[in-house]
């Protein structure tokens, strides 16, 4: 039952924006024997019981009593080391949070930690301590010390000073520059504890004139696309054989970042400063990483736009979560004298904090697929082929958008692709092919989410099957403004993108067609298709041409018949049932009848799957010296000559 309640504290305040940035913060509840604590890298606001770390409080309580190294990475090491082996069971592979010896500390049940904007305007005020003395007279207030275990010895020794001088337990501790810790015994003293901080601050900033903070502008498309695929390549990463990964850029909005480091959690997830200017170019990103020994993980192009920049999306979106709220705490801090930015000493221990190479760490050991840290659009992927070829990207772990005309079905398609693979955070987006305006819509709506594309799958297709003696023109035109008039304006929108992100080096990008097996033969009584394939064919080999000069490659893959999909089995508009109407197949009488003819055709005894699709996807990703081609994935029905 007390593993509920604090589960229940963990999600209440875990999914409140005000109460927690980033997912930050940890609970615990105890009992006689045990301490239940929230692990590193498990959120708040999704925590289950499940979740709790499990550790033996006669062990971790020796941590205030052994001698550990005098140097402080060896001595963090050692007590992370010693905090692990009270763990029950031994074997559990979850990592406890550092902070658990604080939670040891406060002799009360449950114990909230979190790191809420409107306790970050106080903390990280330069009249921290005397406006919470004032404010919370029965709150302990910790000066800023180092997480870890000298944070946790220096609470322990002033929650004796504050017994021995009140005569009771300090239910609550306001971190310098850091947060805030609440005990209680019962779920109803946590609640009524945490309203009565957040209603007193409340009051303080709206006596101060700073009740509302000013939500962030955001940048105009233009900025959009001029920074944030250029920072992909510029804030990249180089690797040891000389290439560059690219970083994941979010548009964060148009407001001004803070000046410093505010918390250790700000350094952690958006670096101690901001890179700030009218422009960006490599010489500025190289001098700026020579100042501060790293690129930005927040670029303000002074009152244009906020960018930040991630290893994952994850870690772009956090980053720009950060920044925003690094703005919001600056405000607030006017109320009680200005901002307190943590000092070189300070900043210099987080940055170099163990606790933080072992996050990166353990997030780089979970992204290891053949396209890690790549943006993948595909459009068309509600369903069918695109689906699948999204589904089968997600696996390598891309980050994969669902563009479609069905935003409803894109939606449910993303959801469902990024409950099975979560690194490849896949969202829903917008598009009609046919339609400019649309596309362009598209492209800016990826942009400002990720930064840019690295590989681009132009899927979205129709088919109007019948006779050139009865088709209208208005189905001829139909098929061919998504399939080929399609195709052109989704690459003349994504490529100017992403010359924008190859215009200072790094990997080729890709621009794959789904094109057909009837863009290499002709089809009987489907001349609309077959003619938009053939001419997307031409369009690639053309297209391949021109952007080769931009590092952008650019090939089609022609499958063949994926007789599952809702093409070919729609009940009502696949083509078993058109081409059942229109008599293509000779004496067939039934749905099955025209399969069965097909199913024919292919050496292989088989349609395609969107799996096959994928994989020469791929090789086309991954074949640096190929571009401009059509490849086949047809079974052998379709050769090339």
């Amino acid at each position: 039952m007390s593993l509920e309640i604090i589960t229940k504290l963990s999600n209440k305040y875990g999914s409140d924006p005000a109460c927690v940035i980033a997912g930050g913060g940890n609970t615990s509840f105890k009992d006689e024997k045990f301490l239940y604590v929230k692990p590193s890298g498990v959120a708040l606001g999704t925590m289950t019981s499940a979740d709790f770390v499990k550790l033996d409080r006669s062990v971790l309580r020796q941590v205030f009593t052994k001698s550990f190294s005098s140097d402080a990475a060896a001595r963090e090491a050692e007590v992370k080391d010693f905090i692990s082996s009270s763990i029950v069971p031994a074997s559990s592979c979850a990592r406890p949070s550092v902070e658990a010896p604080l939670h040891e500390l406060m002799p009360f049940a449950y114990i909230v930690h979190l790191h809420p904007v409107a306790v970050n305007g106080l903390m990280c005020s330069l009249q921290a301590r005397e406006m919470c003395g004032k404010l919370f007279p029965e709150a302990l207030f910790i000066p800023y010390t180092d997480p870890g275990y000298v944070l946790a010895v220096t609470v322990a020794e002033e929650l004796k000073k504050y017994k021995a001088e009140k005569g009771k337990d300090a239910s609550l501790i306001f971190l310098q520059n850091h947060g805030v810790f609440a005990g209680a015994d019962s779920e109803e003293e946590m609640i009524a504890l945490y309203d009565k901080v957040f209603g007193t601050l409340k009051e303080a900033y709206e006596k101060a004139g700073v009740g509302t903070v000013p939500e962030p502008g955001k940048a105009d498309a233009e900025t959009v696309k001029a920074f944030a695929p250029r920072l992909r390549t510029l804030l990249g990463t180089e690797n040891a054989d000389g290439s560059l990964t690219r970083k994941f850029v979010v548009s964060a909005g148009v407001f001004t970042p803070a000046a410093g480091a505010l918390t250790p959690d700000h350094i952690v997830y958006a670096k101690s400063f901001a890179f700030t200017g009218d422009a960006v170019c490599k010489d500025c990103i190289a001098s700026f990483a020579a100042e501060k020994g790293y690129k930005p993980a927040v670029v303000n192009i002074a009152g244009k736009g906020v960018f930040c920049a991630g290893g994952t999306l994850k870690e772009a979106e956090t980053a720009a979560e950060m920044a925003r709220s690094g703005a919001e705490i600056t405000v607030l801090a006017s109320a009680f004298g200005g901002v307190r930015y943590l000092n070189d000493r300070e900043r210099s221990f987080i940055e170099n904090w163990e606790v933080e190479s072992y996050r990166k760490n353990a997030l780089a050991k979970k992204h290891t697929g053949r396209l890690a840290g790549r943006v993948a659009v595909v459009t068309g992927a509600a369903q069918g082929f695109g689906y699948g070829i999204a589904e089968e990207l997600a696996r390598e772990d891309a980050v994969v958008a669902i563009a479609d005309m069905n935003m409803e079905g894109a939606q449910r398609a993303a959801d469902t692709i990024r409950a099975a693979y979560p690194a490849s955070c896949a969202f829903a987006v917008a598009v009609n092919v046919s339609n400019e305006e649309s596309v362009a819509e598209m492209v800016l709506a990826v942009a400002e989410k990720c930064g840019g594309i690295d590989l681009f799958v132009s899927n979205a297709g129709v088919v109007r099957a019948g006779s050139v003696k009865e088709m209208t023109l208005k189905d001829w035109e139909f098929v061919t403004d998504i399939n080929y008039n399609g195709y052109f304006l989704c690459v003349k929108h994504v490529a100017s993108l992403m010359a924008m992100e190859t215009a200072d080096g790094g990997d080729w990008l890709d621009i794959v067609q789904v094109n057909s097996k009837s863009g290499l033969q002709g089809s009987n009584r489907n001349a609309a298709y077959a003619g938009g394939k053939f001419g997307g064919i031409g369009l690639t080999q053309s297209f391949a041409l021109e952007l080769v000069s931009d590092r952008i490659k650019v090939n089609s893959v022609c499958p063949g018949n994926f007789f599952d999909g809702p093409l070919w089995s729609n009940p009502e508009k696949g083509l078993f049932v058109q081409y059942l109407k229109s008599g293509k197949v000779p004496g067939a009488k039934t749905v099955e009848d025209v399969k069965k003819f097909y199913e024919a055709k292919i050496p292989m005894h088989r349609g395609c799957f969107p799996k096959d699709v994928a994989k020469a996807i791929l090789y086309s990703v991954e074949q640096k010296y190929e571009t401009g081609q059509a490849i086949p994935v047809t079974g052998g029905q379709v050769m090339l000559k």
